[in-house]
């Protein structure tokens, strides 16, 4: 018994296309919002006066928000750049894959960015334990759990 869907591959892939643009529209949103507040950090008052490792976190923090940036806008300029020359299912896997670096990038910009207002904010020691759970929840949530889900619930390859 056949429990997939009669699709062609054309069909397939443009399913594909369409779900993978869903989900990189709330990651980007989000991404944006969190480059676009970092980018006015340094203009703030109080900016100078931090110690010279808050300001190390802040530019790597600046650097991977970029890099996450970057990684998740790359799939609508990698369809742009090949449309209409029947590549689709190419550029599906590609974007896919470029979504994912994404979304590691934005995990570790996330984990920079707390690391660095938590500290800021109480100095307190157990900050980087706080970062470290809430990374953890992260990685749960975003990969853990769906790759367990996964696992456990299919026997296919994907479609």
């Amino acid at each position: 018994m056949f429990l997939g869907r009669h699709e062609t591959p054309e069909e397939r892939a443009d399913r594909r296309w369409t779900e993978l643009m869903q989900e990189i529209r709330v990651a980007q949103t989000g991404v944006q919002i969190l480059f676009g507040f970092l980018l006015t950090v340094v203009f703030t008052p109080r900016f100078p006066e931090l110690s010279d490792g808050d300001r190390t976190i802040y530019i790597v923090t600046v650097s991977l928000s970029a890099a996450a940036t970057g990684a998740l806008i790359g799939p609508v300029s990698f369809h742009r750049m090949v449309a209409g020359r029947r590549l689709k299912p190419r550029a599906v896997t590609w974007a896919s894959r470029l979504t994912f670096v994404g979304l590691v990038l934005l995990l570790a910009t996330l984990g920079a960015a707390l690391l660095l207002v938590l500290h800021v904010a109480t100095g307190a020691d157990f900050v980087p334990w706080l970062v470290a759970g809430l990374l953890t929840w992260y990685l749960l949530c975003w990969f853990a759990l769906p790759l367990w889900v996964r696992h456990r619930h299919t026997a296919d390859p994907p479609t």
